[in-house]
């Protein structure tokens, strides 16, 4: 329990919440404009959703863009985006959307200038111009820069500190309630407070609430993104929209037990620029080995494979839902949270060429059956039949007889698990960031950035959550920044 009698008090600028891509963005942000600046992260490391991404962005008018002689604008960028949202469109904010594309060219030679380098730009239709850029050589090469920028600059940063509670006092945020190792820690803010947290896909509650029951069951890919931000304003009269879209939930495989060396690769200027030149000029064959071992770990099997006649079985064997309606909301309440896709050698056949992929990073390759028995051979379980196999996964004899497969040989691939990578719902914000309350009045000194301030703006497609995330981020920080008076900088 927090002593909140014996809580340390510090006085700064601005507080920033949260220690991602768009909480660190925020704190350079503000640090650069000569304010004193503290970053609070309630895990022992930085890096939020933003480090366990694939490491996308997508954005206009970029180098890599002019370089490939391609003529692209934001206004264009802000065209395309809502080709994404089809039906969902009247729930977008047009008003974010545009700040969003008018803010990536900038943002994404801020992001070079810090050290992180791209591969691309690639196709991702419906965009009609090649705007994404993949990271080098992963997506923790964001947070390695970007932590590093902010230290040489002097952002305070405080680690394993959880932030409890909004000081609101005299109609304004004045600062943030914290814990550390079971101590209260008070941060006041003469300035504004950003609130950074990420999205509530880890919040039971929070889905349950705004999701439905059935998306509460499901895990997140980032077991920490409870939140926190969002709770904090809730407190205060703000409002979430758009709660209730998220993308998943979608099926994925287990993580291997070891890091891939795709994942291990250190965020080394030298090694990123290196592999830059790599995929920009080696041949494909030779890169393909390195790609395979990243694709075969991050991402989700293709829901054509059960178009195609793959089943869905539980640990015990038994078939337990329609695959082809909403299967990953039925996962989660199988034993263990777990299942196995199993095929037949006609369909491993079907799933071993083009253009019937298991898994894609679309741009950037695609992976086959060959490809998973290669680089996950912890999920790849194979027999001469249907008993052998159960016998394989440990089920009682007979558990896979009654499966609609035929030929010879049978694979379980799997486990697989339900997650949901990133819901939606942010704060209301206006255009500055600042949070809105009570009758959507600006509530002072509060501002939310990333996917805790998304405001309705839709991020659908490849690379804007990160691209949202970098520019919101740097702008809200800015926006705090800016509350603090000159009166309040010199006493």
């Amino acid at each position: 329990m927090t002593d909140e009698g014996a809580a340390a008090e510090e006085a700064f600028d601005v507080v920033v919440i949260g220690g991602g891509g768009a909480g660190l963005a925020a704190a350079i942000e503000a640090r650069v404009l000569g304010r004193r600046v503290v970053l609070v992260e309630k895990n022992r490391r930085l890096g939020g959703s933003s480090a366990l991404s694939i490491g996308s962005i997508s954005a206009s008018a970029t180098p890599h863009q002019i370089r490939d002689g391609i003529q692209d604008s934001p206004a264009e960028h802000w065209a395309d985006m809502a080709l994404f949202a089809e039906e969902l469109a009247p729930r977008d904010n047009d008003a974010l959307r545009r700040i969003l594309c008018e803010a990536m060219p900038d943002t994404f030679r801020w992001l070079l200038s810090l050290g992180v380098r791209f591969h691309g730009p690639m196709p991702e239709p419906p965009h009609r111009k090649p705007r994404m850029h993949t990271v080098l050589p992963n997506a923790g090469a964001y947070i390695h820069h970007l932590e590093r920028r902010a230290l040489r600059i002097g952002v305070d940063i405080r680690a394993a500190t959880r932030a409890r509670e909004l000081i609101f006092e005299e109609g304004r945020v004045r600062g943030v309630r914290c814990e550390a190792a079971g101590v209260g820690r008070h941060f006041l803010a003469r300035g504004g407070v950003v609130l950074a947290a990420g999205d509530f896909t880890a919040s039971a509650p929070l889905k349950a609430q705004y999701m439905g029951d059935e998306a509460a069951a499901v895990e997140a890919v980032n077991p920490t993104a409870t939140g926190d931000g969002q709770t904090l304003a809730l407190a205060l009269g703000a409002r979430i929209v758009n709660g209730d879209l998220a993308l998943g939930p979608e099926i994925r495989f287990v993580a291997p037990a070891r890091r891939t060396l795709a994942t291990r690769l250190p965020p080394w200027r030298v090694l990123a620029a290196f592999m830059e030149w790599s995929m920009d000029n080696l041949p494909q064959g030779l890169l393909r080995p390195f790609v395979m071992s990243f694709l075969t770990t991050a991402l989700a099997p293709s829901t054509t494979l059960f178009e195609h006649g793959a089943v869905l079985v539980n640990a015990d064997g038994a078939r337990f839902c329609d695959e082809n309606d909403r299967p990953a909301f039925a996962i989660p309440e199988q034993p263990g949270k777990h299942a196995y896709i199993v095929i037949d050698g006609a369909l491993a056949e079907t799933f071993s060429a083009w253009p019937h992929f298991v898994s894609t990073a679309p741009g950037l390759a695609y992976a086959y059956i060959p490809d998973y028995r290669r680089n996950r051979r912890d999920v790849c379980h194979q027999a001469s039949s249907l008993a052998a196999l159960a016998a394989k996964l440990g089920m009682e004899a007979g558990a896979l007889d009654e499966l609609p497969l035929s030929r010879p040989p049978f694979m379980a691939l799997g486990p697989v698990r339900s997650v949901f990578v990133h819901n939606e719902g942010g704060l209301a914000v206006d255009t500055d960031h600042q949070v809105l309350g009570p009758g959507d009045a600006p509530i002072g000194g509060l501002y939310a950035a990333g996917s805790t301030g998304q405001g309705g703006l839709l991020l659908k497609g490849h690379g804007h959550h990160l691209a949202w995330a970098f520019a919101s981020g740097r702008r809200a920080g800015r926006h705090a920044a800016f509350e603090t008076t000159s009166e309040d900088l010199t006493g």
